[in-house]
């Protein structure tokens, strides 16, 4: 998989975004129809020998507002009863567990992460920020969680690929 490197610029709008200056940057996984950074690819181990097992960490305000929106309202039990009533369902969580670490993997080996994703995959839904972020960085299809937390916002005009929300 290939992502943008982050310039300057980036480095300066996620450090606005977030409030701090960001770690583990290796690259811009999604941008805003503006072009500012929506996700980005972080290292597996940060600087200071840290593992980090969230390669795709979604920085966008008015995303990350619209996730925890739905979690706070309780989206996510309604995700998991499905997780658990629907195998196709199941199958695609997998899968999507299996892309998160093949992507992680082609950034370097961190044993005490090994077979850890983000979110909850592949057996809950746990994290709806992270399930948007995955979504963002490899696109549609992948995480159907993702797919469906990105769905969600967009009905509720919280949030959506087709305008800028910076």
């Amino acid at each position: 998989m290939s992502w943008d490197a982050p310039t300057k610029a980036d480095i300066s709008t996620l450090e606005e975004q977030l409030g701090r200056l960001p770690r583990g940057v290796i690259g811009v996984g999604a941008r805003c129809v503006c072009g500012r950074p929506l996700v980005v690819v972080t290292a597996p181990r940060l600087d200071d020998g840290t593992p980090f097992p969230t390669t795709f960490y979604l920085t966008s305000p008015a995303a990350v507002r619209g996730a925890s929106t739905l979690e706070a309202r309780g989206d996510m039990e309604e995700m998991n009863a499905g997780l658990s009533e629907d195998e196709d369902l199941r199958a695609a969580y997998e899968a999507a567990h299996r892309n998160y670490l093949e992507a992680r993997a082609e950034l370097g080996d961190v044993p005490e992460i090994s077979g850890v994703t983000a979110g909850g995959m592949p057996t809950r839904v746990k994290c709806l920020h992270a399930l948007l972020g995955h979504t963002l960085a490899v696109g549609e299809g992948v995480n159907p969680f993702g797919d469906e937390t990105l769905a969600r916002l967009a009905a509720e005009d919280r949030f959506s690929l087709d305008r800028c929300w910076c």
